[in-house]
């Protein structure tokens, strides 16, 4: 039987894929570690992630940064992944993604890039400023829903008020927030397999005065200091933890390779005595990375969450990790 060029060429990346690649540390490596082994190991990873969705006159705008650093020994790595989308005009081309020297060896604080500065901290009054795009981001003080810690692991999932500040336009709206730190692992030096799989990350708005945030995950990840279902729900200042979560994709679309997007979501969560309906879809889709066996994409979600007061509707980011 002789076999095509096309499928040579698949079966050949998926070996250099999966033969390139580590398995993901076990539990015990991440979670088990103290200050004394991780002192000696020299190995970390932290990541801050900021998606902001807001509206003004001329439609709405999604924003998101993803600042992740490492230390692998003497190394000290440093990159950001960054998004913009506006209503009218779609994705927008930003200066920034990729890898920027970490000089400073900062880790707990995000070191600045030639594309980025940091200002403040999330607990108080935070600036995210970007010349080279014409971008400023403030950010109020940060309400924490989700605070985790599993060892010296730490998970931390927080909402905001924000304006973003863009060419001639200030965008007001919400901004979600999310920080990890692991010890014993640095996706910037290592490369893993097997640990983020079929991940549905969802940076909602509810009628612009109400955060949402909902994520599925197939994959063991890092349980269990991030479950494989998770949210939170903030309303009127309120910080209930969500009960009863039920997350399901009802429709996908067939991506390039072997496997297939989410574009549709049902499901269901109660919030202190009362219980909520959610139905989103994926509009403007955005494919960042392909691998064949999966792939990287962003996109707008869009639809309705249902409460004791009638439906209202939802909009925001999503982010997801086949």
């Amino acid at each position: 039987m002789q076999i095509s060029s096309l499928t040579r060429l698949i079966v050949l990346t998926l070996l250099a894929f999966v033969y390139g690649c580590a398995s993901p540390p076990s539990g015990e490596t991440v979670f088990g570690i103290n200050q004394a082994k991780l002192d000696a190991l020299k190995l970390s990873y932290y990541s801050d992630y900021v998606s902001f969705i807001g509206r003004d006159k001329e439609g709405i705008v999604a924003f998101a940064l993803d600042t992740n650093r490492g230390r692998d020994q003497e190394t000290w790595q440093a990159d950001h992944f960054v998004a913009l989308y506006d209503e009218k005009a779609g994705w927008q081309p930003v200066k920034g993604n990729g890898p920027y020297p970490n000089n400073s060896h900062e880790l707990a604080t995000i070191p600045n890039s030639p594309f980025f500065a940091f200002f403040g901290t999330p607990e108080a009054w935070w600036h995210i400023r970007s010349a080279v795009n014409s971008l400023d981001l403030n950010v109020e003080p940060m309400r924490y829903h989700i605070d985790r810690r599993q060892g010296l692991a730490v998970y931390r999932l927080g909402s905001a008020g924000a304006a973003l500040a863009w060419r001639n336009r200030v965008i007001e709206g919400r901004l979600i927030y999310e920080h990890l730190f692991l010890p014993g692992f640095n996706r910037l030096s290592h490369r893993y397999v097997g640990g983020l799989r079929d991940f549905h990350g969802l940076y909602l708005s509810v009628d612009g005065e109400a955060d949402l945030y909902l994520h599925h995950q197939a994959g063991p990840g890092f349980a269990p200091l991030i479950n494989l279902e998770e949210g939170f729900f903030s309303l009127n200042s309120s910080n209930e933890p969500l009960h009863a979560l039920t997350i399901e994709a009802t429709k996908r679309k067939l991506g390039i390779g072997f496997y297939r997007w989410p574009v549709a979501w049902h499901g269901s969560f109660s919030s202190g005595s009362s219980t909520y309906v959610f139905n989103l879809e994926l509009s403007a889709p955005k494919t960042i990375a392909n691998w064949v066996v999966g792939g990287f994409a962003m996109g707008i979600v869009r639809g309705t969450l249902d409460t004791p007061d009638g439906p209202k509707s939802v909009v925001g980011l999503g982010e997801l990790i086949m």
